[in-house]
């Protein structure tokens, strides 16, 4: 019994979903089915993962959906369209990004141009992210 008491849940605060509720994990699964044709792009790359660290789509974390989640380094990417771009989508982005960064969350932001675009920069950019927070060296 003593064990169980040790094991941390993912469902728990600070666990990989930290408190996501069910409509959370509904939406994920909406999400997944729906990527835009940046998402589908990084996802090709990602799923395979970064220097052996995993990573998620579409992953719940509390009261929000990341678009792709690292939860070893706590690392989330964020693609965004132009509907990211008017003023009050900006504000709760804003909002988004200082609550995660509150709970601990490291987060990256990249463009669907940019990501279909300069894909080669975006996952150097993410291989920098994921060596600076573990200090795995990527090649």
């Amino acid at each position: 019994m003593e064990e169980r008491k040790n094991i941390r849940s993912a469902f728990k605060k600070d666990g990989m979903f930290n408190e996501a509720n069910p409509l959370m994990f509904e939406l994920a699964k909406r999400l997944r089915k729906n990527m835009t044709h940046a998402e589908v792009i990084l996802w090709g790359y990602l799923r395979e993962g970064v220097k052996g660290l995993k990573f998620r789509r579409q992953h719940p974390i509390g009261i929000y959906v990341a678009d792709f989640y690292c939860h070893k380094v706590k690392l989330i990417i964020e693609i965004d369209g132009c509907i990211h771009d008017e003023v009050e989508v900006k504000e709760h982005d804003m909002k988004r990004e200082n609550d995660l960064k509150d709970w601990g969350y490291n987060i990256l932001r990249f463009t669907n141009e940019r990501t279909e675009k300069e894909t080669a920069g975006v996952l150097a950019e993410i291989s920098a992210a994921v060596e600076n927070l573990t200090g795995i060296i990527i090649t």
